[in-house]
């Protein structure tokens, strides 16, 4: 007998014990499936409510985002600590990738391939001994990394703020304080995600790369004003103001974009 007429003669011996003695599963486990799910979301809704009218789990809005923050670390949910933690060991750039989308995509793969796999009706877990141990082994390590990641110190430096020392070396501005400073601030407030500083960061909206700016000669009132509000000296122009930042950032910031003259 092939495994398609064994499967098919198993199927017929279901659908005659239901008969006999059993329950469908249309309408009956579905039913009791609707009832449970109906139970979890009242039991989210009412957390939901209590939250909101007693703040015992925490407050339900936190302060205002400081636009002017230059030192704000996003951190995910509590559900995505696993993740978040798995890139802390697989190190950027070079293998990046298996965290964010190499890991992910196969675990999802398996449990995808895992029912047209395991065919056998046997439902014992002490008969079932390798299920039970990557069942188990799957928990104990999004346990582990879950923990790690809520508790992970996050670091001081990022790898745009690490290649500054560099940029004040190829520039020619190591020596004035004031600049490394600004570079620092340029680093650490995301302008990279916009501009290009010597190959560093990503070109966005047209935004310039910035290795050169100094070379213009705009002068460093310029600079401020620009970064203050850019559509008020330039207008139309997409970038957002920095004012929040503050006159002395925005100084510092200023006197780096001057210094910055193309590498020496």
């Amino acid at each position: 007998m092939s495994s398609l007429d064994d499967r098919r003669s198993g199927f017929q011996r279901y659908k005659q014990d239901v008969k006999a003695r059993g329950k469908p599963f249309y309408p009956f486990a579905m039913f009791h499936d609707t009832v449970m799910s109906l139970v979890v979301v009242c039991v989210i809704a009412g957390l939901a409510i209590v939250w909101k009218e007693t703040d015992i789990l925490g407050p339900l809005i936190g302060p205002k985002a400081d636009p002017g923050t230059i030192s704000f670390v996003p951190r995910p949910d509590w559900y995505f600590y696993f993740l978040f933690y798995l890139l802390r060991i697989f190190k950027w750039p070079e293998t990046v990738i298996l965290a964010t989308i190499g890991v992910p995509t196969l675990c999802l793969v398996l449990l995808l391939v895992l029912p047209f796999v395991d065919l056998r009706t046997e439902r014992r877990l002490s008969r079932r001994p390798v299920a039970v141990v990557a069942a188990a082994l799957v928990v104990l390590s999004m346990g582990v990394l879950t923990y790690k990641g809520a508790t992970a110190k996050e670091a001081i430096k990022s790898e745009v703020q690490a290649a500054v020392p560099g940029w004040a070396k190829k520039q020619g501005f190591a020596n004035n304080k004031e600049a490394v400073a600004g570079a620092n601030l340029f680093a650490g407030s995301g302008c990279t995600n916009c501009h290009t500083y010597l190959g560093v960061g990503s070109s966005n909206l047209g935004a310039p790369d910035l290795s050169a700016e100094g070379a213009k000669g705009k002068g460093i009132q310029f600079q401020v004003n620009h970064l203050t509000c850019p559509s008020c000296v330039n207008p139309g122009s997409p970038m957002p103001p920095f004012a929040a930042l503050g006159t002395d950032n925005l100084h510092k910031l200023a006197a780096f974009l001057e210094a910055s003259k193309g590498p020496k």
